[in-house]
């Protein structure tokens, strides 16, 4: 990505109080507080994935608050800092306190679901995936629908805060608490292949480098997927932040592995622990190893949303494949 467009996605993740002010200092914590002051650079136009840090000000301190999960603190300070940087301002200003594994696996207590083995498909596109005129039932910070699918219960899971990285790994051992039987998570991958050209290939896979160890779990799409037409099978890294992701990171995972991403580590490890399956099946949104004129920093110009919709079909024609092609399977009796 180059300079500019590193700054562009900077700007639309970064909350206003710092692109307004100057702050003596900046710590960032977990905490989901909604009555502290929200962005106004928060997303619109969709269902999920709207809500961003909020800031709290103390004086001439600046106390941000992102959902609890390690990564995603630890990702939100990163671009701040970066953000300060490249606008000439000091970056050392910024701190952040990781929140610990209780904290962050109670920020997920107050997702409540009935579920008696049902596939909970979960992440990004839901409201294209979700039945027209399917009904959302709300609760605090996500929004749930239930169907069925090929004879298979399935509920449509979404979040308006982010589950980024550990925080999707959380999700998916509360959703295993709740019964779930298997769990599927669409979302939008980075290419590590050269010449895979963004937003016109899917990705899937049943490993992912997490923290150095090598994690495989019981794929819930089994040699389905990767069997179709316009989908690449490959391991997957899993890292915190896009902003690790230098050209050193690349130069040493590119000969090995296809695809990065913060959550499909944790959420398949979670998966493996809490003995369900799990599967995957993403859009190729950008490509780190060749460059392209699409990229993270212009995911909402239309032409990319176009061709998205074109994938979003392409999984639920999959999804809906893999239930019909194999519905005992898929309904977990042979497991």
């Amino acid at each position: 990505m180059t300079r500019a467009r590193l700054l562009r996605y900077l700007e639309i993740k970064v909350h206003h109080l710092i692109q307004d002010q100057d702050w003596d200092s900046i710590r960032v914590m977990g905490g989901y507080d909604r009555a502290a002051v929200v962005s106004r650079y928060e997303k619109t136009g969709k269902l999920f994935n709207i809500e961003r840090p909020t800031a709290e000000v103390l004086g001439r301190e600046l106390v941000v608050k992102a959902f609890p999960g390690a990564d995603y603190v630890q990702h939100y300070a990163l671009i701040i800092a970066t953000y300060l940087a490249m606008t000439g301002r000091p970056a050392d200003t910024v701190t952040y306190q990781p929140p610990g594994q209780e904290e962050c696996r109670a920020a997920l207590d107050p997702l409540e679901l009935q579920l008696g083995g049902d596939l909970v498909i979960v992440g990004w596109g839901l409201q294209h995936l979700a039945p027209e005129n399917g009904v959302w039932t709300r609760g605090p910070g996500y929004a749930w629908q239930r169907t069925e699918v090929a004879g298979r219960p399935v509920v449509y899971l979404g979040f308006l805060h982010s589950i980024w990285g550990d925080v999707a790994g959380q999700v998916v051992m509360r959703l295993a608490e709740l019964g779930a039987g298997d769990v599927v998570y669409v979302g939008k991958v980075g290419s590590l292949t050269p010449g895979v050209e963004p937003n016109a290939w899917l990705a899937t896979g049943n490993t992912s480098l997490v923290r150095g160890a090598m994690v495989s779990w019981d794929d819930f799409f089994g040699h389905y997927a990767s069997a179709q037409d316009g989908v690449h099978s490959g391991l997957h890294v899993s890292s915190p932040s896009i902003l690790l992701e230098n050209r050193q990171w690349l130069a040493q995972h590119t000969a090995s592995y296809a695809f990065v991403d913060p959550e499909i580590g944790p959420m398949g490890a979670a998966a493996r622990q809490a003995g369900i399956r799990f599967g995957y099946l993403h859009v190729i949104s950008n490509n780190l190893a060749t460059h392209y004129p699409a990229d993270l920093s212009n995911e909402r110009h239309g032409d990319v949303l176009r061709r998205r919709a074109v994938l979003v079909d392409r999984i639920r024609t999959i999804i809906t494949g893999r239930l019909t092609a194999n519905p005992t399977h898929a309904l977990g009796e042979s497991r």
